[in-house]
């Protein structure tokens, strides 16, 4: 039976190989867990996911939403998945059991989100907002506000949201009018249209609770004089009771290219004049809390792009087995040959190499952050939390950007192997490559993304963030440098670190001085780069875990015999793909990044210097 979603081996190499997460159950947080509660938890995701989940993907889609008297309606196949998703208290997996959570670690929480997220995205964002909208009253809430919403959202019997957005104030969210005036009884009214809202109204909870952006009436402009408010659909009481509806109306959703079960509604607040809120956090101070969310929901966004991928990796796998098209290229002479699977034809290779290789990495990057948060809750001393801490701060826009353009690329190059097959509904890749794409504009754009790592995250401690990830890569390519069979691929992962390390140094000096323009216009590419090293990295990583474990199994042999051995073997056949992932991504793609370097380091103008009129139109 061919893998879906998620290859489980490679979970499995991850988690337990390259992570070792078995061993997070010696620190005291997770000392009454052991792997087989970890096993339990990712296997009763994966069932979950693939008997539940996958199925109610295609209806949906198909489906879509119903708009009727300011009311949404999704899909009626999504009510039964919910009501499972709450029961198996899915939502808040790494949290705290008092509050609704499990208190497992990040990273198994992770593996289980690649499952059920995977499965359907427009279904799991019901979920992933939730838990986001919860963990800033968590962080930031008052001892009240916690009692009367965080296990009812951490449950799932209520839904949360983020609320930022304004026909002119998307990126630039300083440039907000939804206003706040504060109540004799503490409560702020409320007033304003927000857009772009996902999930924003719905019918799978009985309230949904919106943090809400604001200035508060005399505030200072920009966002420096923004608010949080905890404004619920439906308000309330302070005993936790559910009280009167809020003043809060779903004007409209919106039609889009993908994820047709997803609702993505225009709200409107204190239309009637009777929207009431609590501030969360302190006044002026909500793109603090936001910026809480928000960096979660971008490590978030940036693991779709993985899950987009290993779906469109599988799919494309098991359909290149499958499909008989043409003779072998030994045979093209051979009128009488016969037919072969496409996975036999070099050109198919290549895509499935492509897709392999990066959703190996992706996996690999998108756990190594997870790990961090862990590392984070059992950190021994404040100086090891806060370095776990800084590598987060500084891989968040990547994460998002880069494995969100990958994610999607991952999709085209699936439907590419299709052929026609693909463009079409009878195969899932057409309805993956659309809802895909929304990944990279999600929670602020790949481009602002790549903004941000170039202006805030490299200099971070006067660049010494940035030389500590880096030494993190010169570990492993050390250890790669002991292992024979990886000798050469550690040379070249070496001098693509040092390129790295220049193009961080020319890139931070030319953003610091006149020409910093034309930086900033380079900004992508340069995100790109560290992208494409971070993964080489990741793989390297894993064929040094791989090499030694291989070596055991074919014992020595050589030629024949050994691939005789990895043929008859499934370890070693894992363990092989590993390390030929590594030498393609090392061999085939870091030459190329190289050359995106020496690009970067040419400064060229054009971008800035071009004139308006020049580009046409």
């Amino acid at each position: 039976m061919a893998q879906q979603i998620a290859d489980k081996r490679d979970v499995d190499f991850v988690l337990y190989e390259q992570f070792d997460a078995a061993s997070l159950t010696k620190n005291a947080r997770y000392q009454d867990m052991n792997k087989k509660m970890f096993d339990m938890v990712v296997k009763e995701a994966r069932n979950f996911a693939i008997k539940e989940l996958l199925p109610v993907n295609e209806e949906g889609d198909r489906v879509g939403l119903t708009f009727e008297n300011n009311q949404v309606r999704v899909p009626e196949c999504f009510h039964r998945p919910y009501k499972l998703l709450c029961e198996g208290e899915w939502i808040a997996l790494s949290e705290d059991p008092e509050i609704g959570g499990q208190g497992l670690p990040h990273l198994i929480a992770q593996a289980a989100a690649e499952y059920i997220v995977g499965a359907d995205f427009s279904f799991g964002a019901f979920g992933f907002a939730t838990h986001g909208a919860a963990k800033m009253i968590e962080v930031f809430g008052t001892d009240k506000q916690k009692e009367m919403f965080l296990y009812n959202m951490y449950s799932g019997k209520w839904a949360g949201t983020m609320v930022l957005t304004e026909p002119e104030a998307g990126s630039d969210v300083g440039n907000l009018s939804t206003t706040a005036r504060k109540n004799d009884d503490g409560t702020y009214s409320i007033s304003g249209n927000k857009i772009f809202i996902t999930n924003g109204e719905h019918d799978l909870t009985e309230n949904i609770i919106h943090p809400v952006l604001a200035r508060i009436e005399g505030a200072p402009a920009g966002t420096k004089g923004i608010s949080l408010f905890v404004v619920p659909k439906i308000w309330v009481n302070a005993d936790g009771s559910m009280g009167e509806p809020n003043d809060v109306v779903c004007t409209g959703i919106e039609k889009k290219l993908g994820l047709h079960a997803s609702p993505t509604c225009q709200l409107s607040f204190g239309s009637k004049g009777s929207c009431r809120g609590l501030l969360l956090g302190e006044e002026n101070r909500g793109m603090q809390v936001m910026f809480h969310m928000m960096n979660e929901a971008r490590l978030g966004v940036g693991a779709l792009g993985l899950f987009n991928a290993s779906c469109a990796y599988l799919y494309a796998l098991d359909y290149a087995r499958q499909r008989l098209q043409g003779r072998d290229m030994e045979q093209l002479q051979n009128k009488e040959a016969p037919q072969v699977p496409i996975i036999r034809h070099p050109d198919v290779r290549r895509m499935l190499m492509w897709m392999k290789t990066h959703t190996e990495g992706m996996r690999s990057f998108v756990y190594y952050v997870a790990h961090l948060f862990d590392k984070i809750e059992c950190a021994q001393n404040e100086e090891e939390k806060q370095g776990c801490q800084d590598l987060v701060d500084l891989l968040t826009p990547v994460i998002k950007s880069y494995c969100t353009d990958r994610g999607f690329e991952a999709t085209v190059q699936a439907m590419q192997c299709y052929g026609g097959y693909g463009y079409t509904e009878d195969y899932p890749i057409e309805r993956l490559l659309r809802d895909s794409k929304i990944n990279s504009i999600y929670e602020g754009t790949n481009g602002i993304q790549a903004m941000d790592l170039l202006g805030r995250k490299l200099g971070m401690k006067k660049g010494a963030v940035f030389m500590s990830l880096l030494g993190e890569m010169q570990k492993t390519t050390a250890a790669a440098r002991e292992i024979p069979a990886l000798e050469s691929l550690a040379k070249d992962m070496e001098a693509a670190v040092n390129d790295l390390g220049n193009a961080a140094m020319h890139m931070g000096k030319t953003g610091t001085s006149s020409d910093f323009k034309v930086a900033f216009g380079q900004a992508m590419p340069f995100l790109d780069v560290v992208g494409d090293t971070i993964m080489a990295w990741m793989l390297l990583w894993r064929a040094v875990v791989a090499a030694p474990r291989l070596g055991e199994i074919t014992g020595g042999a050589e030629g024949d015999a050994r691939a005789e051995k990895i043929k008859k073997n499934k370890n070693a056949a894992f363990y092989e793909g590993q390390i030929q992932s590594a030498a393609y991504y090392i061999e085939s793609i870091l030459p190329v990044t190289a050359g995106r370097i020496k690009s970067l380091q040419r400064n060229c103008r054009a971008v800035v210097d071009i004139p308006e009129p020049a580009f046409g139109g």
